[in-house]
């Protein structure tokens, strides 16, 4: 009864009952949980070791870091069982699985052979054996070749797509959630005829710009790791200006299951109707795609989407009458 106790009371914490809803989806170590939860080191220090003491996490050391993840038995049986009454649709919790993705879709991508190897020269396409040139043909191909205005590219990664876009744009921003592939960013972007395009660490899903601040808008191989495509794409339409461009490139629907499990993909990629019922919710709506397809032993295609956003309405006069 005693051990029964002190596990609800540990986990009667809206902090805590948090660390453990992140917990369930994976290992983490502090430096995640702070990133995530955007609180203090010393402060989830001590509710995770509270939740340590009463048998709720596990604690592993490994070199510098130590991690966290639900501990096995009774007592993590007792978490799921809490956490099956979580209310559906709550907006900390909601955000916090978003985090979650995120954090476990830049481990795997920083854990990439190729990335290892390859260093600023990786791209997830490239890690795929994707014809990332072909793809990048077909994109220029699509949009104007002069003034694209301001440009913002989300899930920048390496900075590869600015680089391709800066002599079209007025200027360019380039956001990305992961330091590692901004830094790489900033050295591909280092250079005069680039002066002009900048990176930021930001989320997808709370983009600190104003409305209808950009002309063009892209999200490249971005989607597929969204846990709420949806809320990502809403966002990308809200900083989108009337009459402005949202590019998307990503992978259509493939069976490739085991890519969730080795890059952390979130979706088998999109159908086109799946594609137009995401656009359609954030008010857009877009033609057929351009599909591009890899080597028949890859099973993948790259799609692109583009869609515009509906311009101002020209403001009416009033008729003048002479009296």
């Amino acid at each position: 009864m005693d051990a029964l106790l002190t596990a609800l009371c540990a986990a009667a914490d809206p902090t805590r009952l948090r660390l453990l809803a992140l917990a369930a989806t994976g290992s983490f170590c502090v430096n995640d949980f702070c990133d995530m939860l955007g609180q203090s080191q010393p402060r989830l220090s001590r509710h995770l070791k509270l939740l340590c003491e009463a048998g709720l996490l596990a604690r592993t050391r490994e070199g510098a870091n130590a991690w966290f993840e639900l501990a096995q038995g009774p007592c993590g049986a007792l978490v799921r069982a809490i956490l099956t009454h979580a209310p559906a649709g709550d907006p900390l919790l909601e955000a916090d699985r978003r985090g979650s993705a995120r954090v476990l879709a830049e481990r795997a991508r920083a854990a990439s052979e190729k990335f290892r190897l390859q260093g600023a020269d990786w791209d997830e396409m490239r890690a795929l054996d994707l014809p990332a040139a072909q793809v990048e043909r077909a994109l220029l191909a699509q949009l104007p070749d002069r003034d694209l205005g301001r440009v913002l590219d989300i899930g920048t990664g390496t900075g590869r797509l600015l680089k391709l876009l800066a002599p079209r744009a007025t200027s360019a921003l380039g956001i990305d959630a992961s330091r590692t592939m901004l830094a790489l960013a900033r050295v591909h972007l280092a250079g005069p005829e680039t002066a002009h395009c900048s990176v930021r660490l930001a989320d997808m899903y709370a983009l600190p710009l104003p409305d209808e601040s950009f002309t063009t808008v892209l999200l490249q191989m971005v989607l597929h790791y969204a846990e709420d495509p949806a809320a990502a794409m809403a966002e990308a339409r809200r900083v989108l200006a009337p009459g402005g461009r949202l590019v998307i490139v990503d992978l259509g629907a493939h069976e490739r299951r085991e890519l969730m499990a080795q890059m952390a993909h979130r979706r088998l990629g999109f159908s086109d109707a799946e594609m137009q019922a995401l656009l359609h919710r954030a008010g857009l709506s877009a033609p057929p795609p351009t599909t591009i397809q890899a080597q028949p032993d890859t099973r993948l295609t790259i799609k692109i989407w583009q869609a515009t956003a509906p311009a101002l309405a020209a403001p009416t006069r009033e008729l003048e009458f002479s009296a």
